[in-house]
């Protein structure tokens, strides 16, 4: 696994700044797939940042979307951040 991230900001961040978050993806060379996926605060890019397992992302994106529309289901622009 790369040791390196490109970070992203999210496709709901503004561009006048305020509340971002910022994603990147860690790829398994071995399998050419998603290892982890890395969230951070953009106005605050030397600090902490939470990395996830896809499967923890995904389930995390079901529960937020869920709560989000009520419909459970997931949108295409909440799973494209996995890759």
């Amino acid at each position: 696994m790369r040791t390196e991230l490109t970070w992203f900001k999210s496709s709901y961040s503004g561009g006048q700044g305020g509340e971002c978050l910022e994603a990147a993806l860690a790829w398994r060379e071995s399998t050419h797939r998603c290892a982890s996926i890395h969230i951070r605060d953009s106005k605050n890019p030397d600090g902490p940042a939470l990395a996830l397992s896809p499967a923890a992302w995904t389930s995390f994106l079901a529960h937020t979307t869920h709560h989000r529309t009520g419909s459970g289901g997931q949108t295409s622009s909440s799973t494209s951040v996995i890759g």
